[in-house]
């Protein structure tokens, strides 16, 4: 008999995948709670910057196979990484330029609400795969409840949204969308996840190092400002994409850019417990709608019983 029917395969299954991607979506969601506490005078693109540099060369150092990956990969590997290295890059560069534009509140529901549905279309355009009718209502509940959880704020809707913002966001949820994409795509013809995301990420890293250059650098050297930097390397970069990259070789990166929208919820909570914000009555209401959808899209389908 296959060991597909044991009783323990559902659980192996969700630790192998689902869950891996949800904790690295718990530790990007203490992102701006770390910034918010440790750099306040730094300018966030180069807090972003710095946090992708040093978790890039840390992913790259200790991804067992990443050297060989980049040194013997061949013409169409090497190309496919490079885009990636691109995505990875972009998503920092264009994320907080987003929210300097658009603020946080709306620059976060468009990235994270955008990506799934990026996603899906990438899939659907390179792998010719459409997406099933159950990523299209978890996805759907899964955006409802990001946007009413963020919008619903009741310290949000003051500043008006710039159409510069909106661009900038939009392009970072595609830009996430499509790293993941392509990390799902190399690691699924059999390479070591943390070879591709050490070689990812160390593109990423070395694209991102002039940004950094160009902001300036003197805030590193406080010590709040090299707790942060060395907080986001370490556990929203290092770890979370390594988590990231381990639930992709078992969860398909359509339903893994749906997962991370637990990202709002962590980032919401912590708001709450830690820096004493408030969420009114429809930001919690947003928050049981998203994670209805995230346990739809978690649910095993009948077709696996």
């Amino acid at each position: 008999m296959s060991h597909d029917l044991s009783p323990d395969a559902p659980a192996l299954a969700l630790l192998r995948g689902p869950l891996p991607i949800l904790a690295a979506a718990v530790l990007w969601g203490t992102t701006g709670t770390a910034a918010t506490l440790g750099a306040s005078h730094a300018p966030a693109a180069a807090v972003g910057a710095a946090g992708l540099v040093l978790g890039g060369f840390l992913l790259f150092l200790t991804g067992r196979g990443a050297r060989a990956l980049i040194a013997r990969g061949d013409r169409a590997t090497r190309r496919t990484l490079a885009l990636g290295a691109v995505a990875v890059a972009g998503y920092p560069l264009a994320f907080y330029p987003a929210v300097a534009e658009a603020g946080v509140a709306v620059a976060t529901v468009i990235t994270l609400g955008s990506a799934p549905v990026f996603s899906g279309l990438l899939a659907w355009w390179t792998d010719r795969r459409r997406p099933d009718p159950r990523w299209a209502l978890a996805t759907a509940a899964a955006v409802t409840g990001c946007a009413v959880l963020v919008l619903g704020s009741e310290d949000g809707g003051a500043d008006p949204v710039r159409p510069l913002g909106v661009l900038a966001a939009l392009a970072a949820g595609f830009s996430y969308s499509a790293y993941a994409l392509v990390a799902e795509r190399l690691i699924r013809r059999g390479h070591a996840s943390s070879a591709v995301m050490g070689a990812l990420f160390l593109g990423g890293g070395l694209l991102a190092l002039p940004v950094v250059a160009a902001l300036g650098a003197g805030w590193l050297a406080t010590p709040g400002g090299a707790a942060v930097a060395l907080y986001l390397a370490v556990f929203t970069v290092f770890l979370a994409y390594r988590l990231f990259g381990q639930g992709l070789r078992h969860t398909p990166a359509v339903a893994a850019t749906t997962l991370t929208l637990a990202e709002p919820a962590v980032a919401a909570l912590l708001g709450v417990l830690v820096l004493h914000e408030r969420l009114g009555p429809a930001s919690w209401t947003g928050l049981a709608v998203l994670v209805l959808g995230l346990a739809v899209l978690r649910a095993p389908s009948p077709r696996s019983r």
